[in-house]
């Protein structure tokens, strides 16, 4: 009996507000088998809850329903799966929303797939009441300290849920809250029947999915010997070729930019990583360090090896809450003496503020001075000790809303009311903006149940 055909795992989105070509291109430019999409951060969570309490049908990323409608033929036509947590904290109005592009496109008969469980905002009094403090894994504070402020709570979900969504026929699946990892690892699950005590197979899938999580990152994109990179402006985005004993290869679809070799795929492959030896998910803990690359040439790097052990008995919780307020604006201040000159407008701004009663302290401004090596200070950039434009970025944040809302009223009159050389003030004042704070915490297992539902166009 010949050996099974590797299955082709391509992710087209790192975030929400990575190029919509990605995912079109890898659907439009070779053969893949499922098409991944991952735009779900931390910060996005609280967003997405804010906008669902204005309006019951949002609350999910709505840049996925743009694309479904641009590419809903061809994934139609080549049999594609695609696996998104664009479902946000609202999964079934995005689902809503694929159906309605689905009814205007003609397509009939494809079943879409909504996982939930992640959500537990609602049950937060619930769960406290049940002895979960779901205390801060940073700083131990209790939730409570902060409850009253709490805007989202969703538990990272892992990859069996996905897996019995494809079981039930759905080509689409949408899902809230999970591990990154978790959307290639849910089509591989499926694909070989990996039982959740296949530890390192799980491993070798969760790798997989580390590496290609942030798109083209892994194929030349931010990376450090970026002259080498060609044609980055079509570089491919990521496909793995999985196969069922947990090998796999990293590549691209052939004749796009960018490149995969060893260097790209080890620089992804550091990202965000933790300890390497017990890289921690829902479904297993992996160690990273048990992997062998070879670098096969022709954009291709071949990873074996993975190891895997059992995963915790708790599941990581998202917690966004406010946390005050912010407001950050800018100006360029050019010409002679333009650095020590935007000093000066600094200087003005703190000065009349306080004049008016409202000070802020060190750690509640930000002060930059953009052209004069604030993001790598010591470097020498061409020899410029003196930059003929700086922009200068003035920022404060706080508690007291109105202090911040005066802070905004003082950036623009530099204009005319400081040295000369001032502009960029065409946006006129910075806006106000809500601070949203992030707390990690844990939740026991045995506290949270998934559930799948599968319609159909």
């Amino acid at each position: 009996m010949s050996e099974r055909k590797p299955v082709l795992i391509a992710n087209g989105q790192g975030f929400w507000g990575d190029s919509i070509l990605g995912p079109i291109r890898l659907v439009r430019e070779g053969p893949i088998d499922y098409l991944t999409l991952d735009y779900l951060a931390e910060v996005t969570m609280s967003i997405l809850q804010k906008q669902r309490s204005r309006d019951p049908k949002a609350g999910y990323a709505t840049d996925f329903v743009r694309m479904i409608a641009r590419v809903l033929p061809e994934i139609a036509a080549k049999n594609i799966k695609v696996v998104a947590n664009a479902g946000g904290v609202n999964p079934l109005a995005c689902k809503d929303a694929v159906l309605e592009v689905m009814a205007k496109s003609g397509v009939r008969g494809m079943k879409v797939a909504v996982v939930e469980g992640d959500d537990i905002y609602g049950r937060l009094d619930e769960l406290a009441a049940a002895g979960e403090q779901l205390a801060n894994m940073d700083t131990g504070a209790p939730l409570s300290s902060v409850r009253e402020r709490v805007s989202s709570a969703n538990v990272y979900l892992g990859a069996f849920p996905i897996a019995e969504a494809l079981a039930l026929g759905a080509q689409i699946v949408i899902t809230g809250r999970g591990t990154d990892p978790g959307l290639v690892l849910g089509p591989m699950i499926h694909e070989f029947g990996w039982k959740p005590g296949d530890y390192d197979l799980l491993a070798a899938g969760t790798i997989a999915g580390h590496i290609v999580e942030c798109g083209v990152q892994c194929t030349g994109g931010n990376f450090t010997d970026w002259r080498s990179v060609p044609n980055l402006a079509m570089a491919g985005y990521p496909i793995i070729e999985m196969r069922a004993n947990g090998e796999f290869a990293i590549t691209k679809h052939a004749g796009t930019g960018g490149i995969v070799s060893r260097s790209t795929v080890l620089h992804q492959l550091v990202y965000e990583m933790g300890d390497p030896h017990k890289y921690i998910g829902p479904d297993n803990c992996a160690d990273f360090d048990s992997i062998e690359l070879q670098d096969r040439g022709g954009d291709r790097v071949e990873v074996r090896g993975a190891k895997g052990s059992a995963p915790t008995d708790t599941y990581k919780v998202s917690i966004s809450y406010q946390d005050g307020w912010k407001s950050t604006g800018q100006l360029t201040i050019s010409g002679p003496d333009a650095l020590a000159k935007a000093r000066l407008c600094s200087e003005i701004v703190w000065k009349r503020l306080a004049y008016d009663g409202c000070t802020f302290a060190e750690n509640e401004k930000l002060e930059e001075y953009v052209g004069a090596n604030v993001c790598h200070p010591g470097f020498a950039v061409n020899g410029a000790a003196d930059p003929g434009e700086v922009v200068l970025r003035l920022g404060v944040k706080g508690r007291d809303k109105h202090k911040i809302e005066r802070f905004t009223y003082e950036l623009v009159p530099l204009v005319t009311s400081g040295p000369p050389g001032v502009t960029g003030f065409a946006g006129g004042r910075p806006q106000v903006q809500e601070i949203v704070a992030f707390w990690p915490a844990l939740l026991s297992k045995d506290k949270v149940k998934t559930r799948v539902q599968v319609f159909s166009s």
